[in-house]
């Protein structure tokens, strides 16, 4: 199957303070030669922008949504009660509560609204792109592969890191 060159994943966030930390998700989807695009856009303060991303996104040919937010984090629900792709949310850090108020606001979704939420920060980051891939990889068998080889390199660095490190005399 061909490599498609239009982005199949958009990667949301609330704001710009919120790449520090979806800079992560970004690396590993091109890491994994998944193409992506990479928005600023926020449920609060530009609604509106955000309705037309969503209700847009399957038309435009993306696959998958990654939104991340931190605090109330309405972001993620806002696509998913517009966009019938999956979303993925990804929980930001806060001052207050850690990020427990914002992965809070992200799974908390009523029935019906399904938000596919990821641990809070850098983790969760990197899990929402490997969990993208992984979807796309039902359909594109170069994404599947490139999970695969992850994965097992993975593996293959934490077979050969069974030793702690030595320790100084």
């Amino acid at each position: 199957m061909p490599q498609p060159s239009e982005p199949l994943v958009g990667v949301l966030m609330g704001s710009q303070s919120d790449w520090e930390t979806m800079r992560h998700c970004a690396r590993q989807l091109t890491e994994l030669g998944v193409p992506h695009e990479v928005k600023v856009m926020s449920a609060h303060r530009t609604p509106d922008l955000v309705l037309d991303y969503a209700t847009s996104a399957a038309g435009r040919g993306l696959e998958v949504i990654i939104a991340a937010a931190g605090g109330a984090a309405h972001l993620a629900g806002l696509v998913a009660a517009k966009a019938t792709l999956p979303v993925l949310a990804v929980p930001m850090e806060s001052k207050l509560m850690g990020g427990l108020d914002s992965l809070l606001s992200m799974v908390q979704m009523p029935g019906g609204v399904p938000v596919a939420t990821f641990a809070v920060g850098k983790a969760g980051a990197i899990n929402a792109a490997l969990f993208a891939a992984a979807i796309l990889g039902l359909k594109y068998p170069q994404f599947r592969t490139a999970y695969e080889t992850f994965r097992a390199q993975q593996t293959q660095r934490g077979v050969a890191n069974q030793s702690p490190p030595a320790s100084p005399t």
